[in-house]
């Protein structure tokens, strides 16, 4: 007669505990396939958000802050420029910083905003995009992690 196994013996689970390594494993594998800019970017990011990883950042509020996000981008982005040569002739920044640049040109304030947007943001794609792109996308992950970490099961 054939002896009954127990549930667990009949169908067993894969153990799932390696998917946290297979998942980071893909992740530097992603990020090593990243553009050069990317590549030279992505240092000053992850000082960043490692900077602001402590217990109880703004980081790991359930919805952060979109001001202190622009803030820790702002951060990324002088880090670059004061450090990377590529990127110092870059951009139209220089008449963003202070708009003096706007009033001199004679620009109205409705132009500037097509141009620009509300904000005073360009609206054309550029560095402080790309970092700020970049910096939600390593927060992302580390949040994750986070969550992943800090787990409670009772």
């Amino acid at each position: 007669m054939d002896a009954k196994m127990p549930y667990y013996m009949a169908y067993p689970m894969p153990f799932s505990y390696d998917d946290e390594r297979t998942e980071r494993m893909d992740f530097e594998y992603m990020k090593s396939m990243y553009p050069d800019t990317a590549k030279k970017i992505l240092p000053y990011v992850e000082e960043e958000c490692d900077r602001m990883e402590y217990e109880n950042s703004m980081v790991y509020d359930q919805c952060p802050d979109k001001l202190q996000l622009r803030l820790m981008s702002r951060r990324v982005y002088d880090n670059v420029r004061k450090h990377e040569r590529m990127f110092f002739g870059d951009e139209e920044d220089a008449g963003l910083s202070g708009l003096d640049g706007d009033q001199e040109t004679g620009i109205s304030g409705t132009a500037r905003e097509r141009e620009h947007g509300r904000d005073g943001r360009s609206k054309s794609p550029s560095l402080r995009d790309f970092i700020e792109v970049m910096l939600y996308q390593e927060l992302y992950k580390r949040r994750c992690d986070h969550r992943r970490r800090c787990r409670r099961f009772y």
